[in-house]
């Protein structure tokens, strides 16, 4: 039988043969790049997914009020409730692992930065800082950071591995991007690039959607499809080669994130947790973030659409909210537990639904974008893996500085864009100089400290102290400042 029979059997099977209905029209390449498309869908996996997706649809959705508690305050801690001298030791126990070598990083790249105005991934895109450093950069600086920290607490380290997923548009310009800037000065063995699976968009009646008469319309499957990469792409066999016991997973498009934080490492490895979970407390009630609670005894994030207003306005005697630990997409897993959600629980993981407007082949072989939504995209989300864990940690961290989300295109008073998110750092560097001694005259004064001289603030004490600034403040560590007096005299 000849690989078009099999395929054409298979998608009959399925009900998908309009897939392969403008064969006859298709050169020979087109028809080979059909055919590739098909082979990279698990027709039978996908098609049962969108069943099982419809099936949730159907079903009438309670609110969760009556089977929600918050999550144990032995296993919620808090920057902001804990002594000085905890955090110490949490960072320590973090640096610690950090120079053995047993953490790694897992980094979440696949957005394109298409809502931002660019035609090439998020994390290569640059906020408009005075030393124009891409959130890529910014991350990777930051990694050398710590592992220099960890050299001077404790000697050594064998390094932080980066494990960086991305999509299928993403992959090549990402590993470009890498190579030419040198992979910011680490090592380029530890570093691993894998691409996340994806799928196709449906039909509400479960055809598979079409976007050109040879090609399936696909988007990525979500930050929960982490678990089947990390799986298949053999990314699980990478992380024990290297002997990585915990890692810190985040999204790019923070620019205030704590890569590896120590301080959360040593908290979620002291409270043994196999999975942690690093949060905001909500700003207010109808604050459009999803909670961390138990849900029937199992842990899980509950978006503020399943909740009665009642619930989400609860409030505790001490007058904050009862359900107020806001998921920022910022976690931390234990490798035997990532090893156990792949090969045990992967297929048992909730898939989310989105209707959209899907350009589609109309039967006479025509793209039509059409005006109302006309199909779904399934997709998977990283913390669903709440649920089979059975000791959750929760970290609450200060929002302004740990949290600054870059989603949208600059608009006049717009949120979570480049000038909120320079702005933050801005702030959240001025308050560092401040605490080492420094005075600004003006709010206003833009500052920017280089991740290679300070990780949070540490270090700067004999840069700063006593001194006052009154315009542009940017602090380079000496490699980049020996860089800048090199090209100078060149």
């Amino acid at each position: 039988m000849s690989d078009i029979d099999s395929i054409t059997t298979l998608l009959k099977n399925y009900d998908q043969e309009h897939i392969i209905q403008f064969w006859n029209r298709l050169t020979e390449k087109e028809k080979e790049f059909l055919l590739e498309d098909i082979r990279e869908l698990n027709i039978p996996e996908v098609v049962g997914m969108f069943k099982k997706t419809v099936e949730t649809m159907n079903v009438h959705h309670q609110k969760l009020d009556n089977r929600m508690n918050p999550i144990p305050a032995q296993l919620y801690g808090a920057v902001n409730r804990s002594p000085k001298e905890l955090l110490i030791k949490y960072e320590q126990i973090g640096l610690e692992q950090i120079s053995q070598g047993t953490v790694g990083v897992l980094l979440m790249a696949g957005g394109q930065g298409t809502r931002l105005g660019a035609n090439y991934p998020k994390g290569m895109y640059d906020i408009g800082l005075p030393s124009h450093k891409s959130l890529y950069r910014i991350q990777g600086e930051r990694i050398r950071c710590l592992i220099r920290l960890a050299i001077k607490d404790f000697g050594s380290s064998k390094g932080l591995p980066w494990f960086i997923m991305t999509s299928e548009h993403t992959m090549e310009p990402t590993r470009k991007y890498f190579k030419e800037n040198n992979y910011f000065g680490l090592d380029e063995k530890k570093i691993i690039f894998f691409e996340q699976y994806m799928l196709p968009a449906f039909t509400f009646d479960g055809k598979i959607i079409m976007e050109g008469i040879n090609k399936i319309s696909k988007s990525p499957d979500g930050n929960g499809g982490i678990y089947k990469a990390l799986r298949d792409r053999n990314i699980l066999d990478d992380i024990k080669r290297l002997g990585v016991q915990y890692l810190h997973a985040h999204s790019v498009d923070n620019i205030l994130v704590k890569v590896a934080d120590p301080i959360f490492i040593g908290y979620c490895i002291t409270k043994n947790a196999e999975c942690g979970a690093k949060v905001v407390e909500k700003a207010y009630p109808s604050e459009p973030l999803g909670v961390v609670c138990e849900v029937d005894g199992k842990f899980q994030v509950v978006e503020y659409s399943e909740i009665t207003e009642n619930t989400a306005e609860k409030r505790n005697p001490d007058g904050r909210l009862t359900f107020s630990a806001g998921n920022i997409c910022n976690h931390f897993f234990t490798t035997d537990f990532l090893n156990s959600v792949a090969h045990k629980y992967n297929s048992k993981l909730k898939l989310h639904v989105a209707k959209k407007k899907i350009s589609y082949v109309n039967d006479d072989g025509i793209v039509c974008k059409p005006e109302e939504p006309n199909g779904i995209k399934m997709e998977k989300f990283i913390f669903d893996v709440f649920e089979f864990c059975n000791r959750l940690a929760v970290w609450e961290v200060e929002r302004d500085e740990e949290f600054s989300a870059l989603k949208n295109a600059d608009v006049p008073n717009g949120k979570d864009n480049p000038t909120t998110a320079r702005l933050d750092v801005f702030s959240l560097h001025r308050k560092f100089v401040e605490k080492s001694g420094g005075k600004f005259i003006s709010e206003s004064i833009e500052c920017e400290i280089s991740p290679l001289l300070s990780y949070a603030g540490e270090g700067l004490k004999h840069l700063v102290d006593g001194k006052i600034f009154n315009s542009l403040l940017e602090l380079k560590s000496a490699e980049e400042i020996s860089k800048i007096n090199s090209s100078n005299v060149n």
